[in-house]
């Protein structure tokens, strides 16, 4: 089962982009980072569409914007692996720091058990966004569109009552700020990416630094160990070799003997 399954193995290859895809292809979402899936709300409807019915979807908080909100999702989420016996425990108060590293290895994890589960095929008859609105606190979303219905219907009234020449410059000014904050927006998403991006090969060199410090470390515990005290040690000496000539400059030569 994949709870078990080891650190070096091929799951946690799986790259930022697949998973991105997995999640925005199976829940119908537009996830661009993985830290936007730091509150455990992605991960409880992973678990439901998996497991139809397990996971009570009511108490699920999609909105959820502090630490409280996600470790309310986690403990859901940690209850529903313990009613179906899996055996993983989850890093709550490293998930809800957003650290990307962190959310992906999960998320990586969650990826092998649901294809282990059902093959990685999608269940067809399972509704995502239908099952998003018995999420908790979505009434927020939709109190919300209601009130931006409502002011865009009063800009309108009060547009309609001003001079026409002053509703042209106020339009025209209104472009132009629209634009320019687009263009600054898409660049700091831009440069935000290429900081996350950076972040996690950062993390990943450090991971494999790392492990690859644990195997040394285990190589020199095993060297001194009794039994290894008498296996004979080749010492290396050092031999010089000089050449001289009337026609040629001098030459140094240095070598390795070992004995």
């Amino acid at each position: 089962m994949a709870a078990n399954i080891g650190i070096m193995d091929s799951a946690y290859f799986v790259g930022r982009n697949e998973i991105l895809g997995w999640i925005n292809d199976r829940l119908q979402l537009n996830l661009s980072r993985i830290e936007e899936a730091a509150s455990g709300a992605v991960q409880c409807q992973m678990m439901d569409m998996t497991h139809p019915g397990v996971v009570p979807m009511h108490k699920v908080n999609f909105d959820g914007k502090t630490e409280y909100d996600f470790i309310q999702n986690y403990k859901l989420l940690q209850e529903v692996f313990n009613k179906l016996k899996i055996d993983k425990h989850i890093e709550v108060n490293r998930l809800v720091k957003g650290r990307p590293l962190d959310n992906l290895e999960f998320l990586q994890w969650l990826k092998r058990y649901c294809d282990s589960v059902n093959g990685g095929l999608m269940n067809e008859n399972y509704n995502p966004v239908e099952r998003r609105t018995k999420g908790g606190k979505s009434g927020s979303i939709r109190g919300s569109q209601k009130n931006s219905k409502s002011l865009q219907m009063n800009n309108t009234v009060n547009s309609g009552s001003c001079d026409e020449d002053t509703g042209a410059l106020r339009r025209t000014m209104s472009a132009k700020v629209g634009k320019s904050e687009a263009n600054s927006s898409s660049e700091i998403q831009a440069l935000k990416k290429e900081v996350t991006d950076l972040t996690v090969a950062i993390e990943l060199l450090e991971k494999e630094r790392d492990f690859y410090f644990a195997k040394l470390r285990d190589v020199e515990v095993l060297c001194e160990k009794p039994e290894f005290e008498n296996i004979p040690v080749r010492i290396p000496h050092h031999h010089q070799c000089y050449m001289n000539s009337s026609n040629y400059k001098s030459y140094h030569f240095s070598f390795l003997v070992f004995s």
